[in-house]
């Protein structure tokens, strides 16, 4: 086959790439010739689009399929992930609408850089050899950093934007390093050659050096610890909505790719063997589950707080991802999907916290809520539960799933870290439901809820509070994604 006859076999299955990819060019166009007036405008049109790239991306082959030489991969577990991404990207973007007004740094250049970051993702979750990984990874990071440096009045916002820059720039390196050692120990970046070269013969110690590079850089992609060190300041210094974006939708890519990247190429499950890379993945976990569950007690910030929470539920993700089996996969994608949806609604209330100063971001701010707008309130603490993983909401389910994948494949260790650092956890989630509805009322908010704010949370409430409703046709999906991905 010529590279022409490539492409036009590869062009269906990269179609969701291609409409992000046109879709950003139009928005762009469209708010160069229309100015920051056309940002509502343009955020719809974005809204609009990532709408109709999941509707292409379910008609895709539900098969694993090749494209570009075999760089590409299009197949259900891709296609599972790509869904919660964009709902992420999505949400992120109506989330942020009237925030941006409010705070009167409005730019039509704002979700076409969210559509930016999307398309990276996007390909991350579809990269089938080094290189496709990386230039997914490096479209999805310049497009962040901008991000958080998005609001120009903002010495914090300047500085989270900095700091991201500088230390994504070195994990970049590291990465980079990694793919250049596996290549030149092994003659190949594509993840399917790579699974047939090394089955036979194992990890030699130049590609277990390359293979800890590599995951040091996606490490950091992920917030786990010890690569963590950005994540509280450019949580606490990103304007808000973009701060729900990086607890969302680049942390779900993140983690798909670093599954893809270990259960694919480096394991062999046919001969049963123990994945050389579990150590690396284990040390990272419990740190990151360890260091999440400590680090936050002494927060009163609540964004800063959030970044502790999501390094140490990353933490857990990866406590699942360590099993490297069927069952652990399934786990993983249940966490992702529950993950996502408690984030949402969280940053639904965190973007409602305004007074007539502006916006609000202590703990205590929060206080004699339930007296204040008791709705408000009832959804937060239906997250604060299922956060700290109390039955039976749909938190509690996702981290038994990754315990018992990590019991099963004698994890046990591993397990008992996981249940003992969710009983310190669930202390700072539960002070917040206790400010709430014991403290004395602080002043009260500006105003009620925004529309689109109260149908999130109230979405992200009921699906938490009735997951057992959801949790059959859930199971089911994730059975089939898991399994295609073996």
């Amino acid at each position: 086959m010529n590279s022409t006859e490539m492409i036009s076999a590869s062009f269906p299955l990269v179609l969701p790439e291609i409409l992000l990819g046109v879709g950003a060019l139009v928005l762009l166009m469209i708010g160069v010739f229309r100015g920051d007036h056309s940002t509502r405008v343009v955020s719809w049109l974005a809204v609009l689009l990532l709408f109709v790239v999941g509707l292409v991306v379910l008609q895709g082959p539900h098969m694993r399929s090749l494209a570009f030489g075999g760089s590409f991969v299009v197949d259900p577990f891709g296609q599972f992930v790509k869904i919660l991404m964009l709902i992420g990207s999505g949400l992120c973007l109506i989330m942020s609408m009237n925030f941006m007004r409010a705070e009167k740094f409005e730019r039509f250049e704002y979700p076409v850089l969210i559509v930016l970051a999307t398309l990276g993702m996007s390909m991350m979750i579809s990269a089938n050899g080094l290189i496709a990984l990386y230039l997914g990874v490096e479209l999805q990071s310049l497009s962040l950093y901008v991000l958080a440096a998005f609001n120009r009045d903002s010495l914090r916002s300047s500085e989270a934007g900095l700091k991201y820059f500088v230390l994504g720039a070195l994990s970049s390196g590291l990465l980079l390093y990694g793919c250049s050692l596996i290549y030149g120990f092994t003659g190949t970046t594509n993840f399917d050659v790579l699974r047939e070269t090394l089955a036979p013969e194992g990890l030699s110690l130049g590609v277990i050096f390359g293979l800890v590079f590599l995951l040091a850089g996606l490490a950091f992609k992920v917030s786990a610890v010890p690569f963590h060190m950005w994540t509280p300041d450019v949580y606490e210094g990103a304007p808000t909505p973009i701060t729900a974006l990086f607890s969302a939708a680049p942390k779900i890519a993140a983690m798909a790719l670093l599954v893809r990247v270990l259960i694919w190429p480096f394991s062999d499950s046919a001969l049963n063997t123990i994945p050389e890379w579990r150590q690396v993945i284990v040390a990272l976990s419990i740190l990151s589950i360890v260091l999440g569950a400590f680090a936050a007690i002494g927060q009163t910030n609540i964004k800063r707080l959030m970044a502790y929470s999501s390094i140490g539920h990353m933490g857990f993700v990866l406590l699942g991802l360590a099993a490297g089996t069927e069952e652990a996969v399934r786990g993983v994608l249940i966490y992702l999907t529950v993950y996502l949806v408690m984030t949402v609604g969280v940053f639904a209330c965190i973007l409602s916290m305004r007074r007539r100063e502006g916006m609000v971001e202590n703990i205590e701010d929060l206080a004699g809520l339930s007296r204040t707008q008791p709705l408000m309130a009832f959804g937060m603490m239906i997250l604060m539960f299922s956060f700290a993983g109390i039955p039976p909401l749909a938190g509690f389910f996702a981290k038994f799933y990754v315990l018992l994948a990590a019991i099963h494949a004698g994890l046990y260790t591993l397990a008992i870290v996981g249940v003992l650092a969710s009983v310190v956890g669930a202390y700072y989630y539960l002070r917040i439901v206790k400010i709430m509805y014991f403290d004395e009322p602080a002043e009260p908010f500006i105003s009620p809820m925004g529309g689109e704010m109260r149908v999130i949370l109230g979405a992200s409430s009921l699906f938490l509070l009735f997951y057992v409703v959801f949790a059959f046709p859930l199971l089911g999906v994730t059975d089939f994604v898991a399994h295609a991905l073996f």
